[in-house]
């Protein structure tokens, strides 16, 4: 049966592209849908910001008439430019285990690739570090998280099948919770404070943190500089996710360390509820009551926490601020009866952030990776 391939230009489209992943994971246990509006934003050329430095195209496979299929190509150019290279991206990319339709989809996208000039595809990524990155290898049998792709298995084999190879690696950690803070810690954060002259902010009410949302955000800048793909947000993305995310922030389970000197955010901590369930029960959708259920579960007493963004300056890295960090939510983890927290994606070549987890119990559980072809 011949594969139609079919480029999404029309709202309908995009909202079809965005609604296969649903209806492809509707009967499995492991899959965490994401908010369809959220995605339609984040794939909106006229609502993201990320459009400003980056351009992309959308894919839909058919067969037999029915959608079989989806892929995007992204160009982040100003990553292109930090890294020196010519690279696209394949991102949100879900399809049936059907050979036909896979080679469609990235014939697809690798002939828009080769018109931009690029001479890589790689992926899945999106179009900044805070969307989904990085395949399921292992752990399929295993609830996903809010920040993070669930696919099937055999998703990696058909990558592997059509010519692509292994660029980079996360690992995903269960980090359990100690019954109180690790002696070292806490000796450790004691002298980092007073050495570097930092103090812990915590807030009571949300208006307190919004003098520090940019700052938040430009530290991010900092701290993930090094890291595979990253490009710095623009001002106009970062207003972008500080209106997005602040508004649904737990605030006893945020931990922000400042320079009292100049009150710079030196480090960071933003954690919440573990939210996979509530967002299985919504479906997809906020409405009419996937709301309720969000809520419920981001100020309920969770057993499992997301550490869903660290980060340090790099003037303070291996330094022990992470340790301040933990120091404050650890006793937070502790009153609410958390079990575990799940640690998301941490990309292997990331020694720092691998040994802030050497005093503490830890599974590794997860593994995702970055693809990657010549073209």
């Amino acid at each position: 049966m011949k594969i139609e391939i079919k480029e999404v230009k029309t709202k309908k489209e995009l909202r079809d592209f965005v609604k296969f992943n649903l209806s492809l994971y509707k009967r499995s246990p492991y899959h965490v849908p994401n908010l369809t509006d959220e995605e339609m934003m984040t794939l909106s050329k006229d609502k993201n910001p990320a459009f400003e430095t980056c351009e992309a195209v959308y894919f839909l496979a058919y067969k037999n008439e029915k959608i079989a299929g989806r892929i995007a190509g992204i160009i982040v150019h100003e990553s292109n430019r930090i890294w020196k290279q010519k690279h696209a991206r394949f991102g949100f990319v879900d399809f049936i285990d059907d050979d036909e339709v896979v080679d469609a989809l990235f014939d697809a996208v690798t002939a828009w690739a080769k018109e931009k000039g690029m001479t890589a595809l790689h992926g899945p990524m999106g179009f900044t570090d805070l969307d989904h990155e990085g395949m399921l290898v292992e752990g399929f049998d295993l609830l996903g998280t809010m920040a993070t792709i669930y696919n099937y298995p055999y998703y990696p084999k058909q990558l592997e099948r059509i010519g692509f190879e292994k660029d980079q690696d996360w690992r995903e950690y269960k980090i359990y919770i100690p019954d109180s803070v690790p002696e070292k810690h806490l000796r450790i954060g004691n002298i980092v404070r007073e050495k570097y002259g930092l103090k812990v902010m915590k807030f009571q009410k949300r208006k307190e943190i919004w003098p520090y949302a940019n700052k938040i955000f430009m530290t991010l800048n900092e701290a993930y500089g090094h890291l595979y793909g990253f490009s710095p947000l623009t001002e106009k993305q970062i207003e972008y996710y500080v209106n997005m995310y602040i508004p649904m922030l737990r605030l006893d389970l945020i931990t922000i360390v400042v320079r009292e000197s100049d009150d710079a955010v030196a480090g960071f901590g933003i954690t919440l509820p573990n939210l996979s369930n509530a967002m299985r029960k919504a479906k997809g959708s906020f409405l009419p009551f996937g709301f309720i259920y969000l809520l419920k579960a981001l100020y309920s007493k969770p057993k499992v926490v997301d550490l869903y963004l660290i980060g340090v300056l790099p003037e303070y890295r291996n330094k022990g601020v992470n340790a301040l960090i933990f120091n404050d939510l650890i006793p937070q983890y502790i009153r609410l009866g958390t079990v575990y927290a799940e640690s998301n994606p941490e990309l292997v070549t990331n020694s720092a952030v691998q040994a802030q987890w050497d005093y503490f119990k830890r599974e590794h559980h997860k593994t995702r990776r970055s693809y990657i072809k010549q073209i």
